[in-house]
């Protein structure tokens, strides 16, 4: 009879429902476990198979938790707001909200039919005004203590999708991570996040959390810590400053000149009359580049001279001052000092335009008076240093920078890579930014208690270059909550990373209504202990949630410095090697499998294709062999109906009261469980079920086994299979006569450490070097009780054949080889 799954799985999840299987006990935070995949999009497609592939397994793992004794949480929600269903809603005319709140219903359909163990009374939806309320209310707070602001910069635009992108959402190549439109730059006055207060303990947090090594460096280098000095250079005939950055001031004697970035507010203050017109052509020109592109190390070099020069205070000399393209007012001070002799690229610079280069470092080995043919970049020796002359380099950095603090010249610092988080997007379906702008009073927060700003329903979704919610003007004309004067609402929304950086606090009260979370709940089951999504969140969500959590610590919200203990990056699953996307048209339905072969039989199969962490190409020709195991896992406990029923079982047994059948299934069941136990802990899925594969193999000889150690086996293998193919292990265990759910009430099989020592091994029989029999013997057997049984066994005896016997090779527990001639 083959397995109705058809049947069955509804059944189940009907069970799961009724009896609030899956609802987890929050008062109770003792072997508290909260598992957690990052929240689904709800966008114009429903659920594809990578989505399959992300939550399948981690729920397999929750499951296999929740059997061990752990009380787990597990929710799940949607993080409803972004830029697809806004661009959505520009192709068809149906209205964002209109658009969500189907797919969110026609997901939430898909995610009970996979059989996840989710707590349904946690689910919870971003765009909601009870959930972005805190958004805002999150703005008001960091904005309270100086960590949300406004400035004029340089941003990142894209023409298609009309806003604003941080550069974490601009792709290697300058174009836009969601359409692939080439990105410009911008200047707009834009809200900004001051994540780089918390960077050095970002940096130093990711020392006490267990994530992938390769997302930890991700998060190093991105945050960027560089020691060195801030120098100020005077410039001739002004009051003026230029402050620099460099983690080399061994090097300040080679000096040959200074670079703004063209956007540097000196430029307008300094650039000499006569070089006016050029520089503003050349300003102009680099507009339209992405920081990509002006960072390049491979663009040609291009600058050009203001006019204007500076002093270097370490020798006084007068040295031009340059713009060029790869200096970013953004990052650090906006200028730098070059020293061809020892930056490449500064080397290149000064060869292309002709400037002067200086060697102050020697290459060990090499003479003072060599002329150089690229920029040396190593430590060495101090020269054309007055009296730095001879002193190591890297000593030479401390001596400087003591030098240049005494004199007032500049002072040690550590500078970061990480750059603010620019958190203002000019599109509709976002969080509102809960301020006001007053003639008069100019930025005004919006009381709390006048929270949520809800979001209008009716705008104009065309893109113009300014936020549609300027086209609502019962929203965008307010009154001043402080002069009561005509003013306006800001008209952008919130980056939809804002959504995700608090999400997991709120799961787990997501109706309260007076707090952005029960602290209560929070405090006892924060952190998140197993948080498993793509790794290409690692510089974006990921680091903003670190934050974010941080934060929350520093104003009293949280108890603990880090949101997520334990990371896991599943593989992604492509379709003929690229990524599965409807504009790609590659997106495989896993309902097509799902109404075929059930639920866990596709579970099952995306779990058994390959290592978790790896993904790989899909392909759906071993989904047969996958359900073939299924059918026979039915058919065996089909078989023994009932055989529970009246049995009392030891939880372990003597091995020597056991027939040669028993004993053999016996060890292979612990073993099983063992070997189960390690790879499911690990995400190993596919090694996990395989175990179970062999299993079933084994059980071949069961017949020849007593009821005891029938049900013995069958009990450990129907537990084992729940927690990966839930709907067939509960059935499963049913049909053996148990009158308790597993997950209603959960049961785990610790394996018999007695029986995973194999006291019998299998020898393999070679005759001239080649396998022609197995033997089952003693462990540890000597020589000769083991040719004894090889020259008895009649496969050996046929190759031999009458040969003549001149060697005989035995390796301990592994090897009888015969050489004959």
């Amino acid at each position: 009879m083959r397995y109705p799954f058809a049947e069955i799985e509804p059944k189940w999840r009907k069970f799961w429902e009724e009896k609030k299987v899956d609802r987890t006990n929050l008062n109770k935070s003792s072997n508290k476990l909260y598992s957690l995949v990052m929240f689904i999009y709800p966008s114009s497609a429903k659920l594809h198979i990578g989505h399959w592939y992300n939550y399948g397994p981690n729920d397999s793992w929750a499951r296999y938790k929740k059997l061990k004794g752990y009380n787990v949480f597990e929710p799940i929600g949607y993080d409803a707001f972004g830029l697809p269903a806004e661009n959505y809603a520009i192709k068809t005319g149906v209205h964002p909200y209109d658009s969500t709140i189907q797919n969110i219903n026609d997901i939430r359909t898909q995610l009970k039919n996979m059989g996840c163990m989710y707590d349904w009374d946690a689910e919870l939806m971003t765009c909601a005004p009870e959930y972005y309320k805190w958004n805002q209310w999150l703005f008001l707070q960091l904005y309270k203590k100086g960590l949300a602001y406004r400035k004029n910069a340089p941003v990142n635009w894209c023409p298609n999708d009309q806003t604003v992108l941080a550069n974490e959402q601009v792709q290697s190549d300058g174009t836009c991570e969601r359409c692939g439109t080439l990105v410009i730059q911008k200047n707009i006055t834009q809200w900004f996040f001051k994540i780089t207060d918390y960077a050095e303990e970002l940096l130093q947090g990711l020392e006490t959390i267990n994530w992938p090594e390769k997302t930890k460096l991700m998060q190093r280098n991105w945050i960027g810590k560089s020691s060195g000095a801030e120098v100020s250079f005077k410039v001739n005939g002004s009051d003026e400053v230029i402050k620099v950055f460099t983690t080399r001031p061994d090097t300040l004697f080679g000096v040959t000149y200074v670079v703004l970035a063209p956007e540097h507010p000196l430029v307008d203050k300094l650039t000499a009359d006569s070089f006016r017109s050029e520089v503003e052509k050349y300003r102009e020109s680099v507009k339209l580049l992405t920081e990509i592109e002006r960072t390049s190390t491979v663009k040609e070099k291009t600058g050009f001279p203001i006019g204007a020069y500076a002093i270097n205070p370490v020798d006084s000399e007068k040295i031009p001052v340059w713009i060029a393209d790869y200096v970013l007012f953004s990052y650090g001070t906006g200028a730098v000092m070059a020293v061809p002799g020892h930056d490449e690229r500064d080397f290149e610079f000064a060869k292309k335009f002709v400037l002067p280069i200086k060697k102050v470092i020697l290459k060990p080995g090499t003479n003072k008076e060599d002329e150089l043919q690229s920029a040396y970049t190593e430590p060495g020796t101090m020269i054309n240093s007055d009296q730095f002359n001879g002193l190591n380099s890297e000593e030479g950095i401390t001596k400087v920078i003591d030098y240049l603090e005494k004199r007032g010249f500049g002072k040690g610092k550590i500078n970061y890579r990480l750059r603010d988080w620019l958190i203002s997007r000019q599109r509709y379906w976002g969080t509102p930014i809960p301020i006001i702008h007053c003639p008069k009073c100019g930025e005004v927060p919006v009381d709390e208690k006048d929270l949520p700003v809800e979001l209008p329903y009716e705008v104009e979704f065309r893109p113009s270059g300014e936020s549609p919610l300027e086209s609502n003007k019962d929203f965008i004309n307010v009154k001043c909550p402080k002069c009561n004067g005509d003013a306006k609402r800001d008209p952008d929304t919130m980056d939809t990373f804002v959504d995700s950086s608090w999400y997991y606090f709120r799961y787990l009260d997501p109706k309260i209504n007076n707090h952005p979370f029960n602290k209560e709940l929070t405090d006892k089951w924060t952190p998140v202990d197993m948080y498993v999504g793509g790794a290409e969140h690692a510089t974006m969500h990921l680091l903003y949630a670190r934050f974010i959590h941080k934060f929350f610590r520093d104003i009293g919200w949280a108890n603990g410095d880090e949101p997520f203990m334990n990371l896991f990056h599943q593989g992604t699953i492509t379709n003929q090697g690229t990524k599965m996307s409807k504009s790609k048209n590659n997106i495989v339905n896993p309902d097509d499998f799902t109404d075929k072969y059930g639920s866990d039989v596709f579970r099952l199969y995306l779990m058994f294709m390959g290592p978790y962490d790896l993904g790989g190409d899909w392909s759906d020709k071993g989904i047969a062999g996958t359900d073939r195991f299924v059918q026979r896992t039915y058919d065996l406990f089909m078989k023994f109906k009932g055989v529970a029923g009246g049995i009392n079982i030891q939880r372990r047994y003597d091995l020597n009261s056991l027939n040669e059948n028993e004993k053999k299934l016996y060890r292979k069941t612990n073993q099983t469980i063992k070997k189960f136990e390690e790879e499911i802990e690990n995400f190993r899925f596919n090694t996990a079920i395989a175990s179970l594969m062999e299993l079933l193999n084994e059980t071949k000889n069961i017949n020849e086994c007593s009821n005891e150690i029938r049900v013995y086996v069958l009990e450990r293998f129907a537990v084992m299979l729940a927690s990966v193919a839930p709907h067939l292990g509960e059935e499963c265990w049913q049909l053996l006569g148990k009158e308790v759910s597993i997950f209603e009430s959960p049961v785990w099989y610790d394996p018999d450490s007695v029986s995973l020592i194999e006291d019998k091994v299998s020898i393999a029989v070679q005759i001239n070097g080649k396998l022609r029999s197995m033997i089952e013997m003693p462990v540890d057997a000597d020589q000769e009780t083991v040719k004894s049984a090889v020259f008895k066994d009649e496969k050996v005896l046929k190759y031999i054949n009458g040969n003549k016997v001149v060697k005989e090779i035995f390796v301990k527990n592994k090897i009888y080889n015969v050489v004959v001639k």
